[in-house]
């Protein structure tokens, strides 16, 4: 695996269209909103999520690229699995960084289990998705043509044999996430260059593996990467999310579509030592 050299900072682009693109199950799956501001939220679990489920499917869960917290897994059961009697934890946290891309990628907390693999810290961090404008979520009644129990259903009367769902979307929204990479934590965790190639490739292609009815049409719209000289980094991550603006190009039309807005970057006042890639998408 290449060393990891460089800091990087990125702005991740993505949209979504008559689809939910993160239901909250606190509020019966509806999409999540800023209360106070309107906007839309996507959390960085849910992007995570997503990454996870790409490298699982594109991989196979082959090591170094198998993936720890996958659906339906027992975590201290694989860590019991993977980690050797008697192991110290230094030894059980370098074998579970070694086969789980997703642990070297966001770390993970591996301390519950008889086998302590300690607790890592990934060089991957995500903030959640901020939608660029307000979104307005739309409420849909549906019907389904059966019901689950024959105890719903009366021999008489076949409309009866009907089942009232809602179904929330939003017709359309662009969001906008940050993340941050460490090449100092990705030493830590021996996630090297072919890791980091990985993880592009999945923010361009993990919504391609992840289409469902309920989630709509999403997908990914622009990634801009700030890319550091230095192991440390030349400059501010805020200073250089500043330089990106992306504003509507009619802010009196509802947004339904990534061409209703406009991306600029001022390059004039890139801080030296910032390379900036924009065509990865």
């Amino acid at each position: 695996m290449t060393e990891l050299k460089n800091r990087y900072d990125f702005i991740y682009l993505f949209d979504v269209k008559d689809g939910n693109p993160n239901g909250d199950p606190d509020a019966g799956n509806m999409p999540r909103i800023d209360a106070e501001t309107g906007e839309g939220l996507v959390t960085d679990v849910c992007l995570k999520r997503k990454v996870r489920n790409y490298v699982q499917t594109v991989k196979n869960c082959v090591p170094p690229y198998d993936i720890f917290i996958k659906e339906g897994s027992v975590l201290n059961d694989t860590i019991n699995q993977q980690v050797p009697d008697g192991s110290s934890k230094e030894d059980a946290r370098k074998k579970m960084c070694d086969r789980f891309y997703d642990v070297r990628t966001f770390g993970a907390v591996m301390t519950t289990g008889k086998k302590n693999a300690g607790q890592v810290r990934g060089p991957i961090q995500l903030t959640f998705g901020r939608s660029v404008s307000p979104v307005v979520t739309a409420e849909h009644t549906i019907t389904r043509m059966a019901v689950t129990d024959a105890k719903d259903t009366k021999a008489d009367d076949m409309g009866s044999r009907q089942t009232m769902g809602r179904k929330y979307t939003i017709p359309y929204a662009l969001y906008q996430t940050t993340g941050f990479i460490s090449a100092n934590l990705a030493r830590q965790t021996d996630f090297g260059e072919e890791d980091l190639q990985l993880f592009w490739e999945a923010l361009k292609n993990m919504f391609d593996v992840d289409h469902s009815a309920a989630r709509g049409l999403m997908c990914p719209r622009k990634l801009i990467v700030f890319k550091h000289a230095t192991e440390l980094g030349n400059a501010p991550a805020y200073r250089l999310f500043d330089l990106v603006a992306v504003k509507l190009r009619n802010a009196d039309v509802p947004p339904r579509s990534f061409d209703d807005y406009e991306i600029s970057i001022d390059r004039s006042r890139l801080p030296e030592g910032i390379e900036i890639v924009d065509n990865m998408i």
